[in-house]
């Protein structure tokens, strides 16, 4: 997640269709202003979610190519936000960001810790310029620490945190949950909450300050209910043999005929119910909390899901309360009637996403503009922000 040094950002390719002009900014985070210095991973990530909240959130990408991810036009994560261009190795680069610092309200920030320090641009150097800036920084060991300056990725970071040890069957490796625990739940979100209570403390009192999220911090927090499990006696720290964790016969997933999955999860002793009854099991089946029996549970469960379709399973437990899910795959998600009705993927720009989370039954959040392409709102930056150094692209330093 972290670089030794700011990634660079390539320009986006012409075959990309051009971006649409914005609508007024909306969501109840209309008239913040946020400064992203570009990155990779959950600081991009956080900064959208400001941004789909209706943050005017600014993004500052480097000359260059990009080493890593898609095509900045094509990453949704660069959705709703303006882009400017800034060599920050140039003289007056790292003066740039300083007089849009001056301007924020929020400052988005993920690489190593001290990288920012060297550039002339980090907390101490914008606070002198602002001091009610709240300046986020991402990381995944923290700004201290023995593994503060070491590299690292999600994977690594939940290894740490002991979350990865959770997830997977007992006998099996450890399974990876793509980087969604750790970079996203463990960092990105928590990064937004960090900035916007320290906004709330700004605003009230005229002081800014720096908030350091770190993600094994925030993957240790979201154990917090395990722990007391753990404390209480009610969990073994070890994977797949917990309520929870797949070790539960009836919290789990089980192959169908076809090859696809069906999750189940009917926790309460009347969801079992309706569930036993709608997969006509045996009467003389263990009691669903027979922990000594559990095993024979499992395979007389597996073999009842292997007998039909997802489909047909999907067909025999609609409209019932028993916890029973079809596991689908993200273009039938998007497709599935209850999140189509919702409006939960929307298309916006040809392209099929997510929509903005969660809902505001007053000031609702937007899909405004596609992911912004490096510098080409520079111009238009400088007039808002009124940030007379920022030259229009053509004339960066390259």
């Amino acid at each position: 997640m972290t670089s030794a040094t700011p990634p660079a950002t390539s320009a986006a390719t012409s075959a990309t269709p051009p971006a649409t002009s914005a609508a007024p900014p909306s969501g109840p985070l209309a008239g913040v202003r946020v400064l992203e210095l570009a990155g990779i991973g959950p600081a991009p990530f956080a900064a959208m979610l400001l941004a789909d909240l209706g943050a005017d959130v600014v993004r500052v990408d480097r000359p260059g190519g990009q080493t890593l991810g898609p095509d900045p036009a094509r990453d949704l994560t660069n959705r709703n936000k303006r882009s400017v261009l800034v060599d920050l190795k140039s003289a007056a680069g790292p003066a740039t960001v300083l007089d849009l610092a001056a301007r924020a309200d929020l400052l988005v920030e993920g690489w190593r810790p001290g990288v920012a320090e060297r550039l002339g641009i980090g907390p101490r150097d914008c606070l002198a310029r602002n001091p009610a800036l709240v300046y986020g920084r991402m990381t995944g060991w923290g700004q201290d620490g023995p593994l503060a300056q070491r590299a690292g990725h999600d994977v690594t970071y939940l290894a740490t945190s002991g979350l990865l040890g959770l997830i997977g069957p007992p006998d099996g490796p450890p399974a990876i949950p793509a980087n969604l625990l750790g970079d996203y739940a463990g960092g990105s979100l928590y990064l937004v909450v960090g900035l916007l209570a320290a906004l709330h403390h700004a605003r009230a009192t005229g002081t800014g300050q720096v908030v350091d999220a770190a993600i094994v911090d925030g993957a240790a927090h979201l154990s917090t209910m395990l722990w007391g499990l753990l404390d209480a006696g009610l969990w073994q720290d070890r994977r797949g043999v917990n309520l929870l964790d797949g070790g539960a016969p009836w919290y789990g997933t089980y192959a169908t005929s076809d090859g696809r999955w069906m999750a189940v999860g009917p926790l309460e002793p009347r969801f079992y119910a309706e569930f036993a009854r709608l997969l006509e099991l045996d009467a003389d089946l263990p009691d669903q909390y027979d922990l000594a029996r559990w095993p024979e549970l499992r395979a007389a469960l597996a073999a009842r899901f292997a007998t039909r379709t997802q489909a047909e399973w999907t067909a025999r437990f609609e409209g019932h309360d028993a916890c029973v899910a079809p596991v689908l795959t993200l273009g039938e998600a998007a497709a599935h009637p209850h999140l189509a009705a919702r409006g939960s993927y929307p298309e916006h720009g040809g392209t099929r996403q997510p929509a903005p989370a969660p809902r505001f039954s007053a000031t609702p959040g937007a899909l405004r503009t596609p992911p912004a392409r490096p510098g080409e709102h520079t111009a238009e930056v400088a007039r808002d922000w009124a940030v007379p150094g920022l030259d229009p692209p053509a004339t960066q330093a390259s």
